[in-house]
């Protein structure tokens, strides 16, 4: 039908005619409420938004020194970020002659991914950069 046959029939009807695909030949057009239209559109997208988690990428620090009883407490502060669903990023600070032992350090970054292998998984092994061994942990899919 032509345009000026479907406006006539919109307006007859107190609603709008609205260009669903405009480059098609002919273009393809809807009589509906575009005010109706537009608020259950933006009603759908924030709800959209409200559903959707972030997930956010936190840090943490250890150094090729490190105790046993202060990699227990930072595994516990790690499971925390990975129970809240957020990945962590572990890095091992290495400082002057460490730089030599990075096959230790490569070490004490696996023994912390062991210690929270069950609520984590490695997206990489351990890898040196620079003055840096670094792992990103995220959290395992509950089933």
């Amino acid at each position: 039908m032509s345009s000026s046959e479907a406006n006539s029939l919109a307006d007859s009807q107190n609603l709008d005619l609205v260009k669903i695909s405009p480059n098609a030949v002919p273009p393809v057009c809807k009589i509906m409420d575009y005010g109706k239209f537009m608020f259950d559109k933006a009603k759908r997208e924030k709800e959209q938004r409200k559903n959707q988690k972030i997930v956010e990428l936190k840090e943490v620090q250890l150094s090729m020194t490190i105790e046993q009883h202060d990699i227990d407490i930072k595994a516990k502060n790690a499971l925390k970020f990975l129970q809240a669903g957020n990945k962590v990023k572990v890095v091992l600070r290495m400082r002057g002659r460490q730089q030599a032992y990075s096959a230790k350090g490569i070490e004490i970054v696996n023994n912390f991914c062991n210690q929270v292998e069950e609520f984590a998984s490695k997206e990489k092994d351990p890898k040196v950069e620079g003055r840096n061994v670094v792992v990103v942990l995220s959290p395992k899919v509950k089933k």
